[in-house]
């Protein structure tokens, strides 16, 4: 796909319809009892309400032709039958198969990944149970109690807040996570836990990441210095890599395998996950998988005009490119999920955060937004007074349960209560009249949003949710004719890195520029 979206005459139809829907009014919609109905989408265990968009019946139908043109239906395809999208890398994506059931067929060229991907999960959970039950010994042969994570990036935030989120379900295990090369951070961890008890996972894809490689080595140091002998490495130190060979040449005996096919930011599905199955156990982590699994069934077969990930996508590009907003909310209104942004920050910005076509040719169009958020009701209090009264709106995505986890009287009432206040008053606002003359008062309205409602949180819907949001980034991807499944603009920082710090130790005189050249100066001085 050659030629620019931009110029597609659909996108030009989007274009014309956009100035129609100048005078579109949600509070006037919303009285409309059959749009709710029309526009409420189940499945997977998800419940997702699109009736407080700016969209019409026309809309949707022109951005689902816009879909269509583009060839998500073909892309999809592709994708699930593991032909080599990652066009760049030549390689295939196939985390989908990660959550596959046993006795699946999908193929990375003519080789079935289904046997592999199984036998390596039936590792885990074998590993997992022996740490959890106590019969994984650390090297003076005394149980593990204390899990410490050494990873960054994807290989960092998919476990940490999956881990977070299914608190509810964890066990007796402690999670530690040191993603940062801040020796700050380590140090903290470091100092709370005990050599004899600690088991360190290593989680790197290509095990040449150096913030990662710095951390572990010096929590390997740390270990050795304690112990007083090389040999506990062994017992205390597990890889997540698909280079082994680098993670046995670092001391690790332990090593589960990763695939060229996983894209670190989707990558929680696999051996990245161990630290999750270790903290809710196997049966558990079967379950996550299957619930995104589930919401794989239905991304595949589900029209596009009833495809939650479908629609998620398109109304965003609406947004973005027709309506010129260039942020998105995550609002999660449970406090297990605080760091679903954050997640959904690294899947988003950093898969379509680009500005040149698969083709090599620049976009003449906006691609990823801004995402940002935090939990409700704290964010109320915080960044909730410029989504609702600022000049620039920003469409929201709400996230709620309707049972919670825990028997505090009054407390999920007023949760639920909070997240759907926040998104009525974002859609009709208040007028003049209703503010009683006082402008300062006023709010606009019209301001679009999307609630998801889980019926509760376990890991069968946190899969679920969590795989809406990557077919979301695929498909958007797809529209824009990006590849969302390489990250170059991370590599040229990590380059410049290694030549400014051998400046910085002094093993270099290669000049930088101006500026660069005095920070250094002053922190050498």
């Amino acid at each position: 796909m050659s030629s620019s979206v931009a110029q597609t005459p659909v996108w030009q139809k989007l274009q014309g319809h956009r100035a129609e829907l100048n005078q579109f009014s949600l509070r006037r919609e919303l009285d409309d009892p059959a749009r709710h109905t029309k526009l409420m989408i189940s499945a997977a265990g998800l419940h997702a309400d699109f009736s407080k968009h700016l969209a019409s019946e026309e809309t949707i139908a022109l951005l689902i032709e816009l879909a269509r043109e583009q060839g998500i239906e073909a892309a999809r395809t592709a994708m699930l039958a593991g032909d080599k999208i990652n066009l760049s890398e030549e390689r295939a994506v196939l985390h989908t198969a990660l959550r596959a059931p046993s006795g699946s067929l999908i193929k990375d060229g003519e080789h079935n990944v289904v046997p592999e991907i199984q036998s390596t999960l039936e590792r885990m959970e074998e590993f997992s149970k022996s740490v959890r039950d106590g019969s994984y010994k650390g090297h003076t042969g005394k149980a593990i109690t204390d899990i410490v994570h050494i990873g960054i990036g994807g290989s960092d935030l998919g476990p940490r807040f999956a881990i977070d989120a299914m608190q509810d379900f964890a066990g007796h295990l402690t999670i530690h996570f040191v993603s940062n090369v801040d020796g700050s951070a380590l140090n903290a961890v470091l100092k709370k836990i005990n050599p004899e008890t600690t088991l360190f996972i290593v989680a790197s894809k290509t095990f040449t990441t150096a913030e990662t490689l710095l951390n572990a080595g010096t929590a390997r140091a740390w270990l050795i210095e304690k112990s007083g002998t090389k040999d506990s490495v062994s017992r205390h130190f597990v890889g997540l890599s698909a280079n082994v060979s680098a993670a046995t040449e670092f001391g690790i005996e332990t090593v589960f395998p990763l695939w060229d096919w996983v894209g670190g930011r989707y990558s929680l599905w696999s051996a990245i996950g161990l630290p999750i199955m270790l903290a809710i156990g196997g049966d558990n982590f079967r379950k996550f998988l299957s619930g995104a699994h589930e919401m794989d069934k239905h991304f595949a077969t589900a029209s596009l005009e009833k495809n939650i990930p479908v629609l998620m996508a398109m109304l965003g590009i609406w947004y973005r490119n027709f309506w010129a907003y260039p942020a998105h909310l995550i609002l999660p209104y449970d406090d297990r999920l605080g760091k679903m942004a954050k997640y959904i920050q690294q899947m988003d910005m950093e898969s379509n955060g680009k500005a040149a076509r698969q083709d090599g040719q620049s976009v003449d169009y906006e691609t990823a937004p801004f995402i940002f958020g935090e939990p409700g009701t704290d964010s109320q209090h915080s960044y909730m007074q410029l989504v609702h009264q600022g000049t620039t709106p920003v469409p929201v995505d709400f996230v709620a349960c309707i049972k919670p986890h825990h028997t505090l009287a009054g407390h999920h009432e007023s949760l639920l209560s909070n997240c759907l206040a926040q998104s009525r008053a974002l859609a009709i606002g208040m007028t003049l009249d209703e503010a009683q003359g006082d402008p300062l008062r006023v709010f606009p309205g019209n301001r679009p949003s999307t609630t998801f409602l889980l019926p509760e949180l376990t890991p069968e819907t946190l899969g679920a949710l969590i795989a809406a949001y990557e077919h979301k980034v695929f498909v958007q991807g797809v529209v824009w004719n990006i590849n969302s499944f390489d990250q170059p603009g991370v590599e040229l920082g990590k380059k410049l890195t290694k030549l400014v710090q051998s400046r910085l130790e002094g093993k270099s005189a290669e000049k930088l520029d101006l500026s660069t050249e005095g920070l250094l100066t002053l922190i050498k001085r």
